[in-house]
């Protein structure tokens, strides 16, 4: 058990999110538009497609396997260039002055195709006696996350680090901030009481700006045009809340051009902001035949289900899987001694309610679909519109814990 999530006295605890433009989301981003462009060709893809991204330089690898014969992996390679061209764009690097020319910067692709080996214990063509069954794309714990401190059953810090990078993000697209530019990070540090978040200690926003822009200017229009109207609705701000915008005085060079970017290494980023553990597999790029992926989502499904019906204050899901295997090797429950029932009844209504094998998990949440681009930047869990975020679960749980 975690010893933050047990503390029964005051503790500061901080989350970080980044901009869309951030390397490393630019590359999840580019890695999940090719994979939405896979299941648009054909829904039972196999993906796992990694982007590195520096100076003037976009690189894409990794394996794809379609499983539709009339779809041909040469034809679809021939596409790759213009979708990551076309991500870049989206994003606002339009220019090696912002950090990448999208447009113009050199390209690489070295896709191939999906390993035999791994295919058919997925498809469930490989050991005999799980024969025709899907099995997991891969071995590896995945966690699920939930808790009733913010209404989208997110942990404060992280729910409102996103909030404050999708509030510049707004800003910097509709051009009412136009020095804006792509690249940014967001950091918020929340004091809690046991559980309970009471105030917030200190915000910390690096976001990439135009040259011609000082610095006073920029302070004060993070603080004042981002910052609070975002928090103060919360009541948490206080007059000690400290801020630290740009701390290094100037951040005028990002982007690629900064700092290189690879998809899958903003993990924590991607999920609850270190409240909650986490199995160590990245999201982006990956299918869900990929437990990795889906499993995760089927976590903080079943997390989110069990705080939405008040069993529990905050529950923490692990599920875990052996690669070719149709079935999770373990399901696990915590409730860090918040739940309203015996956990004993939780886990046996989860096991009821919710079909966690890899085929079950898929056809559950709908996952076969073009949905991932939006999930690569501010979060996987706690914005809606993604499946795995809905409640529709929690009356059932109900009924069959307290049967």
């Amino acid at each position: 058990m975690s010893a933050v999530l047990t503390k029964s006295k005051k503790f500061l605890f901080t989350s970080e999110s980044v901009g869309e433009g951030h390397p490393d989301k630019l590359c999840d981003q580019i890695s999940d538009a090719i994979l939405d462009r896979c299941l648009e060709l054909d829904p039972n893809a196999h993906v796992a497609c990694e982007t590195f991204a520096t100076t003037n330089f976009i690189l894409v690898g990794g394996e794809i396997g379609f499983q539709n014969p009339a779809v041909n992996l040469a034809d679809f390679k021939a596409e790759v260039e213009q979708i990551a061209r076309s991500v870049a764009l989206d994003i606002g690097y339009n220019s090696h002055d912002v950090g990448l020319d999208g447009a113009n910067c050199v390209f690489e692709n070295r896709l191939h195709a999906q390993s035999a080996d791994i295919n058919q214990g997925v498809v469930g063509t490989g050991l005999a006696e799980y024969e025709g069954q899907q099995g997991a794309g891969d071995q590896g714990m995945m966690f699920g996350f939930a808790c009733n401190e913010t209404p989208s059953l997110m942990p404060a810090p992280i729910h409102y680090s996103h909030q404050i990078l999708l509030k510049a993000h707004e800003l910097r697209h509709s051009g009412k901030i136009a020095w804006l530019r792509p690249d940014a990070k967001g950091q918020v540090t929340v004091e809690y009481d046991g559980f309970k978040p009471v105030r917030i200690d200190t915000v910390v926003v690096s976001h990439q700006h135009a040259p011609d822009v000082d610095y006073a200017t920029i302070k004060d229009t993070i603080i004042n045009q981002i910052i609070k109207p975002v928090l103060e609705p919360t009541g948490l701000l206080t007059a000690d809340t400290k801020y630290f915008i740009n701390p290094t005085g100037k951040f005028v060079i990002g982007g690629p051009d900064g700092d290189a970017g690879l998809t899958g290494r903003k993990i924590i980023v991607d999920t609850y902001g270190g409240m909650g553990r986490h199995g160590g597999g990245a999201f982006s790029g990956k299918d869900p035949s990929k437990v990795d992926r889906s499993a995760a989502y089927m976590a903080r499904y079943i997390a989110k289900n069990i705080v939405a019906a008040n069993l529990a204050e905050r529950a923490e899901v692990e599920l875990a899987y052996a690669i070719g295997v149709p079935f999770p090797v373990s399901v696990m429950i915590e409730t860090f001694g918040t739940e309203k029932v015996d956990i004993a009844r939780i886990e046996r209504a989860v096991k009821k309610v919710f079909d966690c094998t890899p085929a079950g998990i898929s056809r559950t949440l709908d996952l076969r679909r073009p949905i991932y681009r939006k999930t690569a930047s501010y979060g996987h869990f706690g914005r809606e519109g993604f499946p795995w975020e809905q409640t529709d679960k929690a009356d059932a749980l109900n009924r069959e814990a307290n049967a």
